[in-house]
């Protein structure tokens, strides 16, 4: 029996994807996401995917205008834009912080977090904090939040 290469199925097309190729369904990849970027919000990108890569094994992709960080479901997700990152992360559980924008309900269990990020110095705790949080959350959520 030969066995299954490993990889994904596209999210928009559904095509399968095997780990490490290249597929582009719409043209988007990080590479165009951040391509006209500042060299600050170049440099604080660099800084998210890195600490977000260090956490352990998931998908790391791009999809319309976003950039998208997923194990079970995407946990956060960075949409780069003229002047910032705006960074969405996904927790069980509402926080208030200067650096949050704002918190909206995206489920029963989970909360996205809007956050501005304008230079690489602000990748730094308590965000990647938040970030491992979701990380974590996104495969086993804390008994108040499960069914």
């Amino acid at each position: 029996m030969a066995k299954r290469k490993k990889g994904h199925e596209c999210y928009h097309c559904k095509q399968w994807v095997d780990e490490g190729e290249a597929h582009d369904c719409w043209t988007t990849t990080e590479a165009a996401l951040t391509r006209e970027l500042s060299e600050d919000l170049r440099e604080a990108w660099a800084r998210l995917r890195e600490t977000a890569a260090d956490f352990g094994e998931h998908r790391i992709y791009a999809s319309h205008h976003c950039i998208m960080f997923s194990r079970k479901s995407c946990y956060f997700f960075v949409r780069p834009k003229k002047s910032y990152l705006e960074v969405c992360v996904f927790l069980g559980r509402a926080i208030k912080a200067p650096q949050i924008r704002r918190v909206e309900k995206s489920s029963k269990t989970r909360r996205v977090h809007v956050l501005r990020i304008t230079h690489r110095d602000e990748v730094e705790a308590p965000i990647t904090e938040w970030l491992r949080e979701a990380y974590d959350f996104n495969v086993t959520p804390p008994k108040s939040a499960r069914r």
